[in-house]
């Protein structure tokens, strides 16, 4: 069993490439939040303080659940966000012109729902949970690879129509009223591979990378007509973990994207996600 004290930062990221060689690199604000957390074998369950709300950012409605499941031989999340958040666009390029870009974009949605479950083929060495959830200590160098299941279910709803006239004639024809609308299931077989190298007495530095490849589902912008086409996102983890006896304190970094597209456009999201934790652990029997 073990407690900790933990601040989770994030944003999320947008970046379009359409046709007549245009592209545009949208983001978030940061959002962050403070929170406590008790685990208990492989299960972990808290409560966290949007900090974002009392400074900059404060129009910002962001809801994020999560829940995770990690033991030796397998590990499970399901994680849920909607959030409607002022966007900036950072950059805009036409034709190989760069455009002025900060750009406020007021009032964009996105929700996703995502389920993850994978098996460890050298559980018997490596650690999941030691370097992610910081309910274990490896002591040795080990690697594994994995596989298993992803599903997500995406939902975006961004309105441009306040851009400025010379930045609205570069979006796709069928956006109708300078609007996207996303709406997707996605069915995925996730394979990849993580390694723990353990650094003297005290240290962990892990990474993790999973691509995952599957069945996309719904439709872009019309709901007359859903389409079937090729699903495909990542996930890369980096951790770095300190143990001491009882204490422990860590950094996680996660990056999740994935991609959206038709024949006009391409779009793909990023949610990066980054986590610093300090805790101490219980021997209970």
């Amino acid at each position: 069993m073990n407690v900790k004290l933990r601040t989770d930062n994030w944003i999320d990221s947008y970046t379009f490439r359409m046709s007549d060689d245009a592209e545009m690199y949208m983001r978030t604000n940061p959002s962050t939040s403070l929170g406590i957390w008790v685990s208990y074998m492989a299960l972990s369950v808290g409560y966290d303080v949007n900090l974002s709300k009392y400074y900059k950012g404060a129009n910002d409605v962001r809801k994020r659940f999560n829940f995770q499941f990690n033991c030796s031989l397998f590990a499970a999340s399901l994680s849920y966000s909607n959030s409607t958040t002022d966007n900036t666009i950072k950059k805009i390029i036409y034709r190989d012109e760069k455009y002025p870009a900060d750009i406020h974009v007021p009032g964009m949605n996105s929700r996703t729902l995502l389920f993850d479950a994978y098996y460890f083929l050298n559980h018997h060495k490596y650690s999941f949970a030691a370097a992610y959830s910081f309910g274990r200590i490896q002591k040795k160098s080990a690697g594994s690879f994995f596989f298993g299941f992803s599903y997500w279910n995406q939902r975006y709803d961004f309105d441009f129509s306040s851009l400025p006239p010379d930045v609205l004639h570069i979006l796709p024809d069928n956006w109708e009223n300078d609007t996207y609308k996303v709406r997707s299931k996605n069915y995925g077989i996730k394979a990849g591979y993580a390694y723990n190298w353990a650094i003297g007495q005290h240290w962990l530095l892990a990474i993790s990378e999973s691509p995952t490849l599957g069945i996309k589902r719904g439709y872009i912008n019309t709901n007359s007509k859903k389409n079937t086409s090729l699903g495909l996102s990542n996930s890369l983890r980096l951790s770095v973990v300190w143990n001491n006896g009882h204490f422990f304190a860590g950094a996680i970094g996660h990056i999740r994207s994935t991609l959206i597209y038709d024949k006009l456009h391409t779009l793909v999201t990023n949610v990066a996600n980054l986590e610093i934790s300090a805790g101490y652990r219980f021997n209970l029997w």
